[in-house]
């Protein structure tokens, strides 16, 4: 599976060890975001991953930054994305089983040890694609996006 992962200078350090952790699990990632510790826009960074993932130059995406708050409105503002904005295992899961989610947003603030189990439960959820309540929600997302 290929991860994009995308930070600003909030979410370096997440996104190093993030990447060595994932990439020691034999998942292939991709660095979209910036490498230098200098004050840079997250809606830069936002944009090329929801783009990576728009076009499926990558299975799943995750952006951080400070908050979160901000690479998630970025990343959903890229046609096909679905980010959610994730604080808890609970929310990791719920968002890929029921929203389809296709990123999350991590917070660069937030203990790495969390955040790694975030990942761990977001990537292996599966999408409820069975259930037509859920799937009904999402289609008409896309159908409201692409109209």
């Amino acid at each position: 599976m290929k991860i994009g992962i995308a930070n600003d200078h909030r979410g370096i350090e997440t996104k190093h060890k993030l990447t060595k952790y994932l990439t020691d699990k034999g998942y292939t990632v991709v660095n979209y975001g910036t490498n230098g510790e200098g004050r840079v826009d997250y809606t830069t960074y936002g944009f090329i991953l929801g783009e990576a993932v728009s076009r499926q130059e990558v299975d799943y995406g995750i952006a951080i930054c400070g908050s979160a708050i901000g690479i998630s409105i970025a990343c959903n503002k890229v046609k096909g994305v679905r980010c959610g904005k994730v604080n808890s295992v609970d929310e990791a899961i719920h968002g890929k089983e029921r929203d389809f989610v296709n990123v999350i947003a991590l917070s660069g603030n937030t203990d790495i040890e969390e955040n790694i189990k975030i990942v761990d439960a977001f990537l292996s959820a599966e999408e409820n694609m069975e259930d037509p309540v859920y799937r009904n929600r999402v289609e008409q997302i896309i159908e409201y996006e692409y109209d």
